[in-house]
């Protein structure tokens, strides 16, 4: 498989992720959220969807930077590579937990694992290619916002 195969087919995953987060999110956004009481730093609902497309793709990229590096280093890039996935499907669970099950609280415990899922797959992908864990910083402060986001909504509506 050649170099732009493999972060082509990350960066699909990628998106499909959030395809699917995205449905289990649709119908809570016009339902339950709005009944929300939530902070004053909270976005605009339409802010979401470009901010999650543009990290899914470069989430994508990185994961497919560091799977091109398959045949030099094995280990280490199933090591980077399984936290990915790991980080990943946390990714999704939250989208879950916050809008299919409505619980801010499970939510925001959740949150931070997924933040520590995403700091160790950034410095998984740090000791394979640097750029790759570039990509995966504005992830990684998107997360921490929407770490404070979480943990204020649940605080606010407990």
């Amino acid at each position: 498989m050649n170099k732009v195969s493999r972060i082509a087919i990350v960066v699909v995953i990628c998106l499909l992720v959030g395809y699917v987060s995205g449905m289990v999110t649709r119908a809570s956004i016009a339902t339950w959220y709005p009944t929300l009481v939530k902070p004053s730093f909270n976005p605009p609902n339409w802010i979401f969807a470009p901010v999650w497309t543009s990290l899914y793709v470069m989430m994508g990229i990185a994961a497919g930077l560091v799977w091109n590096h398959i045949d030099s280093n094995k280990e280490m890039v199933v090591k980077a590579l399984r936290f990915f996935a790991l980080q990943l499907a946390l990714n999704a669970l939250w989208s879950y937990l916050f809008f299919g099950l409505h619980n801010p609280m499970l939510a925001t415990i959740e949150v931070v694992l997924l933040w520590l899922m995403i700091f160790e797959t950034y410095s998984q992908f740090a000791k394979i290619n640097k750029t790759a864990s570039y990509l995966m910083l504005p992830y990684l402060a998107w997360v921490s916002f929407a770490s404070v986001l979480t943990a204020s909504i649940w605080w606010l509506n407990r």
